[in-house]
């Protein structure tokens, strides 16, 4: 076991230098996929925003899933589900590349829409909020509903990536509950030697492959007494090398969820005036028929429902 853990860890600083031979390289192939995938689950979230029964995933679900559903919101948790959506009824296969497509959901009582939507727009204080995982943050450009910021992503395990994003978000605002929102990456590259004097960065789709697409889907409605804040997550990373599974998919696996149940769990925090939200340490009614799902409360225990 002392071997395995030893081994463990030097295979992971291996990948994370990108040194090794287990770095992993972007591909036009894996890129081609992803983007046909990425249509495929926009036009589906494009269907169900237009449809008041189906704004919410995590209320397209039987009666008691439902139910189950709004008393974990009730208590703070978030409800999160893992999605698959299909391209003209085939899957999607990624070559080279793992695709992980989440659905998150919390309620935020008390909480006005608008109030919401502009803290969500706040990218500035990012870094303050989200400070572990986004330890910095910043407004590059506004112009009217589009905005363009950046980001500094930092994973920690038994390693810590860092990882410099730019990103485009779009605001729509539908009636006067209901506002959708997409953000899409542009750019992501992982850092060498963060907040160091050697600190560089990579060239982009090189390096451990730990996160190559991170687009995000965001509807906000306001009822019972608060405001649902729902994110769907679209993200790219490295496939599994033969053989480190165990070490390897974990850590991959886990930051596409980690992130999404963080920032959902932080928001609600800070907006329902929580005194320690800002010094959070993130941890790594409708009906319809959604996609095949299993929902979990995301807290100190998973309770499926």
């Amino acid at each position: 076991m002392r071997v395995r853990a030893v081994t463990a860890l030097a295979c992971a600083i291996a990948i994370a230098s990108g040194s090794s031979t287990r770095a992993a390289e972007l591909k036009p192939a894996t890129i081609a996929a992803f983007d046909r995938y990425q249509r495929a689950a926009e036009a589906a979230i494009a269907a169900d925003i237009e449809t008041p029964d189906h704004f919410l995933r995590v209320f397209q679900r039987d009666p008691k899933s439902r139910r189950n559903a709004e008393e974990q919101l009730r208590r703070g948790n978030v409800a999160i589900a893992r999605l698959q959506v299909t391209d003209g009824g085939k899957r999607v296969e990624i070559p080279d590349g793992l695709l992980h497509h989440w659905v998150g959901t919390i309620f935020i009582p008390g909480a006005k829409i608008d109030d919401v939507v502009a803290f969500m727009q706040d990218y500035d204080h990012y870094q303050v909020v989200f400070k572990s995982a986004i330890p910095q943050s910043r407004l590059i450009d506004r112009d009217g509903r589009r905005i363009h910021f950046s980001f500094r992503f930092s994973l920690k395990r038994i390693i810590t990536v860092n990882m410099n994003t730019e990103s485009i978000a779009d605001y729509v605002q539908m009636s006067p509950e209901r506002v959708v929102a997409s953000i899409r990456s542009i750019r992501i590259q992982e850092v060498a030697d963060a907040g160091t004097p050697q600190e560089r960065e990579r060239p982009v789709g090189r390096g451990g492959g730990y996160l190559w697409r991170f687009n995000t889907y965001w509807r906000f409605l306001e009822g019972d007494g608060g405001t649902y804040l729902e994110c769907e997550s679209v993200s790219l990373t490295r496939n599994i090398p033969l053989g480190l599974g165990w070490l390897i998919g974990p850590f991959v696996t886990s930051i596409p969820r980690d992130l999404l149940t963080s920032t959902l769990q932080a928001t609600r925090r800070a907006l329902t005036g929580d005194a320690g939200a800002l010094k959070a340490e993130p941890q790594a009614g409708q009906r319809g028929d959604g996609p095949r799902a299993s929902f979990a409360s995301a807290s100190s225990t998973s309770t499926v429902f």
